[in-house]
């Protein structure tokens, strides 16, 4: 029998990696009593039942677990998901999956299909026991009125849902369009899931950052070296995929992307033809940005400054922890040219989103 996710986590808190903390212990049982459930379940399709096992009524058809920004909501569910050992399970981010049923919907709808969620469903669903998703946030509308016929299609299925969120269900698509046709939806995840907050008093997003360089000048290789160690240190080291964004039926892509926290160049966000709705979107699919490489500005690359402040305006509204490279101090890097006055805003928020306490 392998180790229940309270032994791991224990495991770690002996070793150091890990400091003990009673909200997150008390979520533990919570992940282990879907881990028995998986494991009989497995079993139980390796005998001569195999095929015809269903869940039984009174176990739950999985966990919705929210609370604050850092209070260790993605890290729990990541060692649950690495430490279950079954096949059919899917680790993915909220926000990237229903990109991926989007998609799925728009070619059913080109193919002709009347009913387009039960075939994206179905094939989502196959060989799937375990859909692991992170960072639950509905804004869009269209995500909002397929949600809850492609969970209920799933759960039909056997598919055992994990979620995090940063919001109490209640909240969710708060003062969206047309809430009233989303809310059956709400009603579903309290009654299929058991809905837990993780109430940890601690941030440790912020923790990690408290009394950190979070701003890095000049570029050179030293620097690349300690931004490459603070996203190691913010991810975890686990693998990060690109987020694609669809802003007005565009695309715009972030680079690598995990557990909200999000890392690209300066040119892969300002030297391309993006506007303020672009960077909004990824303000609002952020907790913290890394951004490579902010070259000094001038009257030859307007375009890109003009961009570039509003990026940072997009993320100081936000509250989106900024962690950057720079070819100079926030005061030095748009010295003259065209713009060069209007700068000194950018630079004193710049210079405020240093701050340990500033985003909290």
């Amino acid at each position: 029998m392998s180790e229940t996710l309270q032994e791991i986590y224990a495991a770690r808190v002996e070793g150091g990696s890990l400091s003990p903390d009673p909200a997150q212990e008390e979520a533990l049982p919570l992940f282990d009593d879907i881990r028995e459930h998986l494991l009989a379940e497995k079993s139980k399709r390796r005998g001569l039942l195999g095929g015809l096992f269903h869940k039984p009524e009174d176990v739950p058809d999985g966990l919705y677990l929210w609370g604050g920004v850092g209070r260790g909501k993605s890290m729990l569910m990541d060692l649950f998901v690495e430490h279950l050992p079954i096949e059919g399970k899917r680790r993915v981010h909220f926000h990237a999956f229903m990109q991926e049923v989007q998609a799925g919907l728009h070619a059913a709808r080109k193919a002709g299909e009347a009913d387009a969620i039960a075939p994206v469903a179905a094939k989502l669903g196959k060989d799937l026991r375990l859909l692991a998703l992170d960072e639950m946030q509905i804004t869009d509308i269209a995500d909002a009125m397929v949600v809850g016929r492609l969970f209920q299609a799933l759960m039909a299925d056997g598919v055992v849902i994990v979620t995090t969120s940063n919001r109490v269900p209640d909240d969710l698509y708060k003062d969206g369009l047309n809430r009233q046709l989303f809310l059956p939806f709400i009603d579903l995840i309290k009654d299929r899931l058991v809905v837990h907050e993780l109430t940890s008093h601690r941030d440790y997003r912020q923790d990690r950052l408290a009394g950190s360089q979070v701003y890095f000048t000049p570029i050179n290789g030293e620097s690349r070296k300690a931004m490459d160690q603070v996203w190691h240190d913010l991810t975890g080291g686990g693998e990060a995929d690109p987020l694609m964004l669809d802003v007005k039926n565009r695309e715009v892509e972030l680079p690598a992307f995990r557990n909200g926290i999000g890392r690209a160049s300066f040119y892969e966000l300002c030297g391309r033809m993006l506007g303020p709705g672009d960077y909004l979107a990824i303000a609002d699919a952020l907790k913290v940005l890394v951004l490579d490489d902010i070259p000094t500005l001038s009257r030859q690359n307007f375009n890109e400054a003009k961009r570039f402040v509003t990026l940072i305006d997009a993320l100081y509204e936000a509250h989106v922890r900024l962690i950057a490279s720079a070819a100079a101090e926030p005061e030095f890097l748009y010295l003259e040219g065209e713009g060069s006055f209007e700068f000194e805003r950018t630079a004193s928020r710049l210079r405020e989103m240093q701050d340990k306490n500033w985003g909290s």
